[in-house]
């Protein structure tokens, strides 16, 4: 699935920076029935968590009363040139992946 992130490409040292993600992911709670009645099966991202530089700084658990496509949204602080890595984890092996640089002068 498709991840949309914003990170700025530089900040200066210490500088509060905002993070966004955005992924694409249909985030099926098991509340819904087919139309014959069957219930559909859950399938939702679980956990998001975003490293800096290998270091964990953001971590979320997600639920079934999240929305479609999740958006988050938090704040760090630059602290060195690098790289953000993004991952979500979900139902029935979900996994996926992204990154983004930044440069801090």
């Amino acid at each position: 699935m498709a991840a949309l992130i914003n990170v700025p490409a530089k900040a200066r040292r210490g500088d509060v920076i905002e993070i966004r993600t955005l992924t694409s992911h249909i985030m099926e709670t098991a509340f819904r029935h087919t139309a014959d009645g069957k219930l559909v099966p859950r399938d939702i991202i679980t956990s998001f968590t975003c490293r800096y530089n290998g270091t964990e700084i953001f971590r979320a658990d997600l639920f079934p009363a999240i929305a479609a496509n999740p958006y988050l949204s938090f704040f760090a602080v630059a602290k060195e040139s690098g790289r953000f890595e993004f991952e979500w984890i979900g139902d029935n092996g979900y996994s996926s992946t992204a990154s983004a640089s930044i440069t801090v002068e």
